[in-house]
């Protein structure tokens, strides 16, 4: 039997400089790294359980699940005493528009960014493990509240938008953390105490995304109401609202809307023309097709998406109200497939083929649903549509 004192000692753990961590992340393609303090995340906390009580987050679930979890670092690793936070950009240029009707894809959706995103941050954790400290990287989770480590640690200020901004580099960035043991910030590493100053607000009097945002979702400077916001709608399991259909226009998953008239934004762009976008870029996928393949078909096109329950239905949801938007009046290829989606044993398509067919002029075909067995089918009939209005 082994005795107590012939249990070996773990090694000792060695220190790390942060300055070394950065400058790998940076050689990795991150674009900015920061640090901060594992302690509570604030203002998140408080602002997720304002905004949660207000209902503000509609069906939306993510951080707001949990917020006691979402913003305490310490409940991702014990002992946590020390954030490294890493931005890596997407902005790309945008691929033309096909011919056909297409869905418009959200930019940070058009490529595996996370997967690159990992990559940067895992170089920093696997210098951090060789010192002996224990890691945990997070990126996208309902985790933890990775903006707001990185405007703690510096790197960004919120925007009206709610989004990050960097100084100098705009909005288009996804965020990824390593929440770790190692006390990075200690006066011996130069990097002060860890009361690192976040940047001031530095969007003034500007107010572009707010005008920008079609269905008003942000309905004050930095306060996003999800039950609104098109990003959400088009993830949400739940029926597309009527009222912001038309809003939603060609988007397919995601949306810019509120990033793309940015002045911070535009200016990086005059100032560095973003890369076109790679071979395997993402940015438009055709309607047609989307109504046509297969579960499992499509659920391989678009497996890095968030897709309500894994339920291929609710992307074919959202295409039959992009079809509605910017389907051809007059096309022949559209009534067969209109008319199948009128046959659908899905309650949620059916309604959302009567609003597609009555958008592009098929008020025969969708006049069919009026003896349909699901109420909410029947409702679409009568429900007043809006002056249709040329997207392309």
């Amino acid at each position: 039997m082994t005795s107590r004192a012939q249990i070996p000692l773990p090694p000792p753990k060695v220190a790390v400089d942060p300055a070394d961590l950065r400058r790998l992340g940076l050689e990795a393609g991150l674009h900015a790294v920061g640090f901060t303090s594992a302690e509570v995340l604030e203002p998140a906390r408080t602002v997720l359980l304002q905004r949660r009580a207000a209902g503000l987050n509609g069906a939306m679930q993510f951080t707001y699940r949990n917020p006691e979890r979402s913003t305490d670092p310490g409940q991702l690793l014990r002992g946590a005493a020390s954030m490294v936070v890493g931005l890596l950009g997407y902005q790309r240029a945008e691929p033309p528009a096909p011919a056909e009707p297409a869905g418009r894809v959200a930019r940070y959706a058009w490529d595996d960014h996370y997967r690159q995103l990992a990559r940067g941050l895992e170089v920093m954790a696997a210098r951090l493990r060789a010192g002996g400290w224990s890691t945990r990287m997070v990126a996208d989770s309902n985790n933890l509240v990775d903006r707001n480590a990185a405007w703690r640690a510096g790197l960004a200020w919120y925007g009206k938008n709610t989004n990050l901004l960097v100084p100098g580099a705009g909005s288009w960035f996804v965020v990824g953390v390593i929440v770790t043991d190692a006390p990075l910030l200690s006066e011996s590493h130069g990097e002060g105490d860890g009361r690192v100053e976040p940047l001031a607000d530095g969007c003034g009097a500007c107010a572009a995304c707010l005008d920008g945002c079609p269905t008003g979702a942000l309905v004050a400077p930095g306060v996003l109401d999800a039950r609104r916001c098109i990003a959400w709608l088009v993830q949400s399991a739940d029926p597309i609202p009527v009222e912001y259909r038309e809003a939603v226009g060609d988007r397919i998953y995601g949306c810019d809307a509120c990033q793309d008239p940015c002045p911070e934004n535009r200016l990086r762009e005059r100032r560095e023309p973003p890369p076109p976008a790679g071979e395997t870029a993402l940015a438009w996928l055709p309607v047609r097709w989307i109504l046509t393949a297969g579960d499992a078909a499509l659920l391989a096109r678009v497996g890095r998406w968030y897709v309500a329950n894994r339920d291929p239905d609710v992307i074919r949801r959202t295409a039959l109200v992009v079809l509605g938007n910017t389907g051809r009046p007059g096309d022949p290829a559209l009534e067969p497939l209109l008319a199948r989606y009128l046959a659908h044993p899905n309650p949620l398509l059916r309604s959302h083929a009567v609003w597609a067919a009555r958008r592009i002029g098929l008020d025969q075909l969708a006049a069919r649903a009026a003896d349909d067995p699901d109420p909410q089918v029947r409702a679409e009939v009568a429900v007043p549509l809006q002056v249709r209005t040329p997207l392309r």
